[in-house]
């Protein structure tokens, strides 16, 4: 019966192999080309891992890879190799030379792992400098898609006053407030680039000039759309008219209904703002309607207090 030659786990030589001999590779390998390396030796001695003298081996080649690719050890053996000139040759190759068959399975997934172009930029640099950039440029990243975000997509808004009171809270000490805590809100900023602003909808706008001397308060508001482009807005007895026909407003509850009486034509691209507190809420009824360019967008959540969390 012929036997099959047994494997031997050490060179001829009997000399002891740097790990660079045992990968295949060269000193200045990069980590993609030592982990396939390490993976693709590992992989042809799977099948026979049961036998002494390949386990042996397989062991020679984890402890090659453990070394190579631990930055400390890998940087201590270099030391230790510097100034010697022990020139071995395997099969034609020098010491630590990247066989063909290593180049062709690191090289692609090198290509591949080289994507990123952060990874491209900082390939040379030591391992530590670039875990450091990518973490910088990962949370610079997340910074700046939730700044685009406030700015053009989603932005929170508190409740500062309670003229849009019970639907929305404000916060005591401030009269009429009530709750212990002002309503955060969530407004859309780009829905009014797809669609026209809909009576009713409850919107954070920036306040024309004459709000500021009107009420003693300018910047952002957040009131009701009650008037359109075009329509006359009556007010009568509490109650909203418009073009004759009267308004049904659920929102507004009796306590806060006021008596004044007025009529108001909203010109065109202009829209006519209310609160849902009457009594207590400047609004277009003292400085105007507001034009389409001022509104910001609708609210259509309350993020905070807990108890509050919901879409409106």
């Amino acid at each position: 019966m012929e036997k099959r030659p047994e494997q031997s786990a050490q060179p001829r030589s009997g000399a002891v192999r740097s790990p660079y001999e045992v990968l295949g590779v060269s000193e200045d390998a990069s980590e993609a080309e030592i982990y396939f390396a390490y993976n693709r030796l590992a992989n042809a001695h799977e099948g026979v891992a049961g036998e002494p003298a390949s386990h042996g081996h397989l062991e020679e080649i984890r402890a090659a890879y453990e070394t190579l690719a631990d930055p400390a050890r890998r940087a201590e053996l270099d030391a230790a190799r510097q100034g010697t000139a022990v020139a071995v040759r395997e099969e034609g190759r020098s010491p630590g030379e990247t066989s063909p068959q290593a180049r062709a399975v690191a090289a692609p997934e090198e290509a591949r792992l080289s994507r990123n172009p952060v990874d491209r930029l900082t390939r040379r640099l030591p391992r530590p400098w670039r875990v450091a950039i990518d973490w910088i440029v990962t949370i610079v990243g997340a910074i700046a898609i939730v700044l685009l975000i406030k700015a053009y997509v989603v932005n929170p808004y508190r409740i500062p006053s309670s003229s849009m009171e019970p639907t929305l809270h404000c916060g005591t000490p401030q009269p009429g407030c009530l709750a212990r805590f002002s309503d955060r809100v969530l407004a859309n900023r780009f829905i009014y680039h797809l669609r026209d602003p809909h009576r009713g909808e409850i919107v954070v706008f920036k306040t024309p000039a004459e709000a500021e001397e009107k009420c003693g308060a300018g910047g952002t508001f957040v009131k009701r759309i009650i008037g359109l482009p075009g329509e006359t807005v009556r007010e009568r007895d509490g109650r909203i008219f418009i073009d004759g026909k009267l308004l049904n407003e659920p929102y507004v509850k009796p306590p806060n209904r006021d008596f004044d009486s007025g009529r108001w034509v909203v010109p065109k691209g202009r829209y006519f703002m209310m609160g849902d507190n009457r009594a207590q809420s400047c609004d277009s009824r003292r400085w105007g309607s507001v034009p389409r360019g001022n509104l910001v967008g609708p609210v259509f959540a309350v993020y905070w207090p807990p108890t509050r969390i919901g879409f409106r």
